[in-house]
């Protein structure tokens, strides 16, 4: 596959192990391509400006911004960002608030 039509990936997560694994499993593919990795929900916004990923990876929860307010300030300049929300919480009303946003969800 050319590196025109792989699809380009930026994932933001505040834990370098889970960051690092997603990270590996996305160079492994030869359909995806990872544009930057994130550790927080201000440098997902900048790093979304710089990149304009296909498709965003964000994890809900960071410690600076959380990953829906991350995706809303993305979506204020970019309507039509693709983001896949990713969490470890059952049951967070921050999933909810990500649902009413069309995005999707991955539990990791």
């Amino acid at each position: 596959m050319s590196t025109s039509s792989r699809i380009r990936v930026f994932c933001v997560d505040d834990h370098p192990l889970m960051r690092e694994g997603i990270a590996a499993v996305i160079r492994n593919d030869p359909d995806m391509q990872l544009v930057a990795e994130a550790s927080t929900g201000h440098e997902a916004i900048q790093g979304f400006r710089e990149h304009q990923p296909d498709v965003t990876l964000m994890d809900v929860r960071m410690p600076d911004m959380g990953g829906i307010d991350a995706l809303l300030a993305i979506r204020t300049e970019f309507a039509n960002a693709r983001v896949i929300m990713l969490t470890t919480f059952e049951g967070d009303v921050e999933i909810q608030r990500a649902l009413d946003l069309n995005v999707s969800f991955k539990r990791r």
